[in-house]
């Protein structure tokens, strides 16, 4: 078998619609498009928002209520118990949690949240703390940090 040989498997192709080319055609005549009326006429397509008088979709869903807080800071999140993984008396900062691979995202801050239990003392460096999980890091004999946000 040659490259020239190959060939589209049977209905692969479908001939496009030749509209307009007569009655024989079963296109022919209005093309499709009926007879008279907006949708026969050229320029055709209107209000994408008009749906024939029923209500319109957009009008029938609930509405975005309230604002979003453009000043808003988004932070990247672990908890307490994933610090477990590090060895007891280390300094846990951004370059080690994405080193290890707890944090993906370096560009945010990070924030340590309550979540699990610590059972070693640690110092945790990091943007941001919950109350309980500072309490949480403090009771297991270690120090929280806030670092400065970049």
């Amino acid at each position: 078998m040659r490259l020239h040989e190959l060939h589209d498997p049977a209905g692969k192709k479908k001939a496009r619609k030749r509209i307009g080319r007569g009655i024989a055609a079963g296109q022919g005549k209005t093309g499709g498009y009926g007879t008279k009326g907006n949708g026969a006429r050229s320029g055709r397509g209107g209000n994408i928002y008009f749906e024939g008088g029923q209500l319109p979709l957009v009008r029938r869903l609930p509405h975005n209520r309230g604002f979003k807080n453009r000043n808003r800071v988004e932070y990247s999140v672990i908890n307490v118990g994933m610090l477990n993984a590090f060895e007891a008396g280390s300094v846990v900062d951004a370059p080690l949690l994405v080193a290890v691979g707890l944090i993906h995202n370096f560009a945010l801050p990070i924030k340590v949240l309550g979540e699990g239990e610590l059972d070693r003392a640690l110092t945790v460096r990091v943007d941001g703390f919950s109350e309980s999980a500072r309490a949480k890091i403090e009771a297991a004999g270690g120090t929280a940090e806030v670092a400065e946000i970049s």
